[in-house]
This record gives C-alpha cells, sequence and structure tokens, in this order.
C-alpha cells in the first residue's frame, strides 16, 4: 500500500509528541491540524494546516480527497465539536480512526472537588455571595462570568479575552502550561482566591493549580468531560504508535 497518510487532529502536547513519534518513521506521511485558536502556536514537527473543515462530512470530503488512511482525534478532551465531526467522517469514510485522550484527573484525599457539567453550572454553583474565583478554562467560555457579576474573577488563557468581559472586578493573566505548584500556589494566595473554576482536561501540564487547591484548601467546581465519542480511543502516545502498529503492520505499510 505504499507510504501510510495520516492526518491528526491536534492542539494538545500529546499531539505533537505522537507527530514528532511519526515524523521518525520514512514510511509515514503526517498532516497535523490545529484549530488555528490560538495565536501562536507551538512549532510541530510535521506539516501544519492551520482552520476548521467546516462540520464532519468536510473532514470527511478532505479526508477522501487526500488519500488518507487513518485519523488520528488528539485534541483537547473538551473539543466536543471536533470529536463528534472526527467520529462522523470515519463511520462515513470507513476510514480507521482512533482518539488519544489523557486520562481524567483522579480525586486524592485533600480534594475539595465540586462536579460540575458545564462553565455555566461551575458559575452558578459559587452561589450568591461575592467570592475570589480563579477561572482556569481558558478564554473559550469566560464570558459566562457576566451571568454573576457579584464575585471577583481572575481569568487565565494563553490569548487575550476579546472582548474584554463586562464585569467591575475581573483580573487577567495571560500564560501558557507547563505551570508549577510554587507558581500557583503564589498565584491563589496573591489574588486571596477561594474558589478555582477547572475542566478536567487531565496531564501533567496544568494539574499544579488542583495540586495547590488541595494545599490551600481551596474548592474546586471541576466540569466533567463528555461522555467518549465512538472511535476507539488510547491514554499515551506510545499506545497510539502501538495501536497503529496493530492497523498497520509495518510490513503491509512498506509494500512488502
Amino acid at each position: 500500500m505504499g507510504r501510510l497518510r495520516i492526518l491528526i487532529l491536534g492542539g494538545t502536547s500529546e499531539a505533537r509528541l505522537l507527530a514528532e513519534g511519526l515524523a521518525a518513521r520514512d514510511e509515514c506521511d503526517v498532516l497535523l491540524s490545529l484549530a488555528g485558536r490560538t495565536e501562536k502556536p507551538a512549532a510541530q514537527p510535521v506539516p501544519v494546516r492551520i482552520g476548521g473543515f467546516g462540520g464532519g462530512a468536510a473532514l470527511a470530503d478532505f479526508l477522501k480527497a487526500g488519500g488518507y488512511d487513518l485519523l488520528i482525534d488528539a485534541t483537547h478532551p473538551f473539543a466536543e465539536r471536533i470529536s463528534a465531526n472526527a467520529a462522523f467522517a470515519a463511520e462515513t469514510t470507513g476510514i480507521a480512526a482512533i482518539a488519544l485522550r489523557r486520562p481524567e484527573w483522579q480525586r486524592v484525599a485533600g480534594d475539595r472537588w465540586r462536579d460540575v457539567r458545564s462553565i455555566p453550572a461551575a458559575i452558578e454553583a459559587l452561589g450568591p455571595s461575592p467570592r475570589h474565583v480563579f477561572l482556569a478554562t481558558g478564554r473559550q467560555g469566560a464570558h459566562h462570568t457576566e451571568a454573576a457579576p457579584q464575585h471577583h474573577y481572575l481569568v487565565r488563557s494563553v490569548d487575550p479575552v476579546e472582548p474584554p468581559l463586562a464585569l467591575d472586578n475581573v483580573d487577567y493573566v495571560l500564560d501558557r502550561g507547563p505551570f508549577t505548584l510554587e507558581g500557583e500556589s503564589d498565584l491563589l494566595r496573591q489574588h486571596h482566591i477561594d474558589a478555582i473554576v477547572a475542566k478536567n482536561s487531565g496531564g501533567a501540564a496544568t494539574y499544579a493549580k488542583i495540586e495547590a487547591a488541595r494545599l490551600l484548601g481551596i474548592e474546586v467546581m471541576m466540569v466533567a468531560r463528555a461522555p467518549d465519542s465512538i472511535v476507539k480511543a488510547v491514554e499515551t502516545v506510545e499506545a497510539a504508535l502501538a495501536a497503529i502498529d496493530h492497523l498497520f503492520p509495518p510490513a503491509m505499510k512498506r509494500g512488502v
């Protein structure tokens, strides 16, 4: 079958590491697709396309037109729409697909988590009394804070929140992980934070805020992930590479 053509839907550190692993294999042609939500994306080890596809049917057309053999969904665990489109495209075209999903964080002794379904549910769960809230969910969905203007918000994102939030009490921090326990503890103390709104993203890069909350006794409104799509999921880059070898044994890929 010649060279193996792979489309990776990326935007995560795992997607970059997977692309790196595949780039080292002579028999693979890899294209990494990024949604383009971050203004200055990190450098990548393979060719990159930026921007959406325009829905599941359009993604299916792109896969067929490009002669792709494999679709890998390595998007953020909360990129539900993209993952749904990927599942639809794989099912429609019959092209093999796997999802690379880092495991969720698990509650441990000392954590004060309140499980919520969404960012609006998290904002509502803060209650009516004014609180100092660290919104650690990025700029997507930050506008939901406007429904509860009584709180003081600290909003952290990679790129600026545009337009700025219609709130009297809001501070912005522009920063990109990975973050440290010491740095997160200092940030929480400095802003007198007593509640954090976070997504259960998993992974090490942003876990320090969860550790810091545990040490400082701060409540976390933990937004749960949506149920997994129908695409077969693996949890690590190594497992993804093994799954690719299982789907396309090396001898097949070389056309032997």
